[in-house]
């Protein structure tokens, strides 16, 4: 047995957080959260099942190869629910047999080809951020799983500042991305949940969106160019910013998973740090009232950088537990820029939204939203210390089928979970935006039962069921993992399985990259 070492956890330690008395006695009247939940200790990993001879030439491919305990468990899981459940019971299933440290581009390549040789499952591995299981390859039919962990490749390579953009190398972490841009005066502007800790390469391997995407766009919209390793060699794609040289090969990249290469670089557009921020709250008396305002800003304008609505209870549960205030649907409404661009565009959104039925709140909840965005986690921490389950799912459709896909998913996690003895708090928000349509993202809240991996499984398929059934896709910004791959292969069809298996076949002839993950 191992010590867990916090691998059961969000984050950093010391930002851990503990519920307030009355919001735990709020869970025992609401949902019947009966108690604490504690977890264990330690965690047994499956025995290493590489031999000396396969360690061997891994390490004559890269130096720095390892098989000790703290490398396997802190490369076991995510951190989907699930994955936390599962470790936090002591159990560590998924563990690489081995974790390995490329420093240089050439050193993954040379991994893959040894790898390939040796029939080794590979996990890229970014910031261990994935919630959809896009970290536990399929084990039958190898050697053994080895972890390819990028951190190292972390520099800045170049940064164009007359085409403004950047390329890094694929380890870099978003927080020092952004560190090092600010040096020179430019942002991303890319900031999902997982900022703190998660990787460009990540970012471009899922099809990352962030908070502020009505503004800056989603992370596959960045990336101009990228490098990838795969099994037969180096791919690199991208050398404009628009062509008409066939197919785009980035997008065989982007949204990949790793199931056909390991992104190692990547260029990306970048824009002038904001000199200037405004972030405001606006109250809407219903969801529906809420959604036309957010769609008419989307198709018409003007548009904010941050743009978000929350439903009714949503709403309420963050004014119940510290935060924004708001009668009906709250909605933040951010804008950055120059201070001349944000003074002009916030008075032309205070006008429409005005026209539109908004109330304005002023600055204090789109501030104390902003300053709470990346809290979420360390409290679904502290939730399932307190017994219940806390779990969020998302997905994005035309603005036509919103309310009903929003109705369905919320319907089928109701039913589910109520017919289970734990009924739910189901929350909502509109977070991404776009002229034809939006994401809808939800958070779930429920006692935890005596098997609370079985039970959110059977909570997550009815609502993948439901998504799937109201035309919606199975996911906007999470990715397909192993989580959502049966959706994901019926969304496509039989005819796009098979494009995409023909491309795995032609990259990775052994089938060694993420087994299991995004395809069958």
């Amino acid at each position: 047995m191992n010590e867990m070492l916090g691998v059961a956890r969000w984050g950093a330690p010391a930002a851990a957080v503990s519920l307030p008395s009355d919001v735990r006695d709020l869970l025992g009247a609401a949902l019947g959260v009966s108690g604490p939940r504690p977890a264990a200790s330690t965690a047994e990993l499956p025995a290493v099942t590489l031999s000396e001879t396969a360690l061997e030439r891994l390490r004559a491919a890269c130096p720095v190869v390892s098989t000790g305990d703290e490398a396997r468990l802190s490369h076991a899981a995510g951190k989907s629910t699930e994955d936390l459940l599962r470790l936090r019971a002591g159990r560590a299933d998924d563990a690489p047999d081995a974790v390995a440290r490329p420093a240089t581009q050439q050193q993954v390549a040379d991994l893959l080809a040894a790898c390939s040789q040796l029939r080794v499952a590979v996990v890229p591995f970014g910031g261990g951020t994935s919630v959809v299981g896009g970290l536990a390859a399929r084990r039958e039919g190898f050697a053994g799983v080895l972890a390819v962990d990028l951190a190292a490749l972390d520099r800045l390579v170049h940064l164009d500042r007359v085409s403004r953009t950047a390329t890094f190398e694929a380890g870099v972490r978003a927080p020092r991305a952004e560190e090092l841009l600010a040096a020179e005066g430019f942002t991303l502007g890319h900031f999902p949940q997982s900022f703190e800790y998660a990787s460009l390469g990540g970012f471009a391997a899922t099809r990352s969106s962030g908070q502020a995407s009505a503004g800056y766009g989603r992370f596959d919209r960045m990336v101009v160019g990228l490098r990838a390793a795969t099994p037969i060699g180096l791919l690199d794609a991208g050398r404009a910013p628009e062509s008409a040289a066939g197919p785009d090969l980035r997008q065989l990249l982007l949204g990949s998973e790793g199931a056909f290469g390991v992104i190692t670089e990547l260029t990306v557009r970048v824009r002038p740090a904001p000199q200037a921020r405004d972030y405001a709250g606006w109250s809407f008396p219903s969801f529906d009232a809420g959604a036309d305002a957010v769609r008419a800003l989307a198709q018409d304008g003007p548009l904010p950088t941050v743009l978000r609505l929350s439903d009714e209870t949503e709403t309420a549960i963050n004014a119940a537990t510290g935060g924004p205030q708001a009668d009906g649907c709250l909605a933040v409404v951010g804008v950055e820029g120059t201070a001349e661009e944000v003074a002009d565009r916030s008075a032309a959104l205070g006008r429409r939204l005005t026209a539109l039925g908004g109330t304005p709140l002023g600055a204090a909840p789109g501030e104390a939203w902003q300053a709470g965005r990346f809290r979420a986690p360390y409290l679904r921490d502290a939730l399932l210390d307190e017994g219940a389950i806390a779990e969020t799912l998302e997905t994005a459709t035309f603005w036509d089928r919103l309310p009903a896909t929003y109705a369905a998913v919320r319907d089928a996690l109701v039913r589910t979970l109520s017919s289970s003895g734990t009924p739910p708090l189901v929350l909502c928000h509109i977070s991404h935006v776009y002229d034809s349509g939006a994401s809808l993202y939800f958070t779930v809240v429920a006692a935890q039962a005596e098997d609370p991996v079985a039970q959110w499984r059977a909570a997550k398929a009815a609502a993948g069921d439901a998504i799937a059934a109201s035309g919606a896709t199975i996911t906007h910004h999470h990715g397909v993992g192993r989580v959502h791959r049966p959706w994901y292969t019926r969304e496509i069809g039989d005819v796009g399985v098979a494009a995409l298996l023909g491309v795995k076949r032609a990259l990775d002839p052994h089938g060694i990259l993420n087994p299991g993950i995004l395809l069958p």
